[in-house]
């Protein structure tokens, strides 16, 4: 018995709809929902804002322009170029391994690619540390040939690589195994090579997907903090992120210069939020489109018969 045919007969009392509830628990559930978004996420974006702009505009662009502000940002912005193209090339390549072919280590591979989910930031920063460091395993081959990793650009585009790596693999990977191989298949048959059934199948797929996995690992990247503070060597002007620059302005009771800096983080926070909404909202009339075209082409829509009920007729 259906949902559809219960509500259109109200004479069946006794069959209760299990996802409909009582307009008591609806206002409920709904005002934890909005309390808790207003208490922990409304308010904290209004302070950041506010308490940026308390003391006016000028202190606020002055905040902003500074040399070891605009040196922070040049360096986020570096690190997370560097990362998430990379990040890119692995998770499709990493998507594409897992859902189209069958191979030893399967397994293992995504267990790998949820490390990042289960390590702490500080402990991946420290596992570089160890490797890379003066005293690491690479130290003292690293000091003599004169390159430098740790307290260094190339410590904070690797640990911010680490961290952020599983985003775009774990959005493709569900994604391209729900499609299945069919297509592919189907234009290797027809002649197609490896990357003719890449760009022309496989990439149109998947693109919404591919283009939500990459706003998310480039969040994560100018966002990082805790693997970025160990192998960063907190250097003024050298090696410090956007998020390292507000914790030394903050402990140094700068803190207007502080939520000055820290709003650029909220506003690119609220910039990731707008153009997941789009992709998401694109991804869906996507779907919806490709759905009324399949309905289309079995003739539904203009009230033709299903193939059997042709054959019956």
């Amino acid at each position: 018995m259906s949902a559809a045919y219960i509500l259109a007969n109200p004479s069946i009392n006794n069959v209760r709809i299990a996802t409909r509830e009582s307009n008591v628990i609806r206002v409920t559930l709904i005002a934890l929902a909005l309390t808790f978004f207003t208490l922990f996420l409304l308010l904290p974006l209004i302070a950041v804002f506010s308490e940026a702009l308390r003391k006016g505009w000028e202190v606020y662009l002055a905040a902003i322009s500074e040399a070891e502000a605009l040196a922070a940002m040049k360096l986020t912005l570096i690190a997370a170029f560097i990362a998430v193209p990379l990040n890119l090339v692995f998770g499709v390549s990493a998507a594409w391994a897992i859902s189209k072919f069958e191979f030893r280590g399967k397994h293992f591979l995504i267990t790998l690619i949820d490390l990042p989910f289960s390590v702490s930031p500080v402990v991946a920063g420290l596992i570089y540390v160890l490797v890379f460091g003066a005293h690491g395993w690479f130290g003292s081959w690293l000091s003599d040939h004169d390159i430098k990793i740790i307290f260094a650009i190339p410590g904070i585009v690797l640990a911010t690589i680490f961290v952020t790596f599983p985003f775009i693999a774990r959005e493709l990977i569900p994604l391209m195994q729900a499609q299945g191989k069919e297509e592919e298949e189907a234009a290797v048959v027809l002649g197609a090579r490896g990357w003719q059934v890449f760009w022309h199948v496989t990439l149109p797929n998947i693109k919404w997907g591919l283009l939500y996995g990459v706003i998310l690992c480039n969040a994560r990247a100018m966002g990082e903090f805790g693997a970025v503070s160990v192998v960063s060597g907190h250097i003024r002007g050298l090696t410090n992120t956007l998020p390292l620059h507000v914790e030394i302005l903050y402990n140094e009771y700068q803190f207007a210069a502080a939520f000055s800096v820290a709003s650029l983080l909220a506003l690119l926070a609220l910039i990731t939020l707008i153009i997941k909404a789009w992709v998401e909202h694109q991804a869906k009339a996507n779907r919806l489109t490709e759905g009324t075209f399949a309905i289309n082409r079995i003739g539904i829509t203009n009230n033709e018969p299903y193939v059997g009920q042709r054959s019956k007729a």
